[in-house]
């Protein structure tokens, strides 16, 4: 599936389209919660939320000492800042 300009807000993404999207970025979905996505890097783990309102991360892992960090992103927002904001970590 062909995703929209990266500076498009996501709420003008079709949900296939933010899957897809989520997927590209090393995503795995839960297969019992599908609104929950987790990934993991070198140094941090993460659980996606897509919730109502927001979308919802949760940096389970992390190389600053395991901190839980919790951030949520409007989907007024860029798909592009939300990329750069979840998944340069912590």
């Amino acid at each position: 599936m062909a995703l929209p300009s990266p500076t498009t807000p996501l709420y003008n993404h079709p949900l296939p389209a933010l899957e897809a999207w989520l997927d590209e970025q090393g995503c795995y979905q839960d297969q019992s919660n599908p609104n929950v996505w987790r990934v993991t890097r070198s140094s941090w783990q993460a659980e996606i939320v897509m919730d109502i309102e927001d979308i919802r991360v949760r940096y389970i892992q992390d190389a600053y000492g395991g901190k839980e960090i919790q951030r949520a992103f409007p989907y007024s927002l860029s798909r592009q800042d939300v990329e750069d904001a979840i998944f340069t970590g912590p």
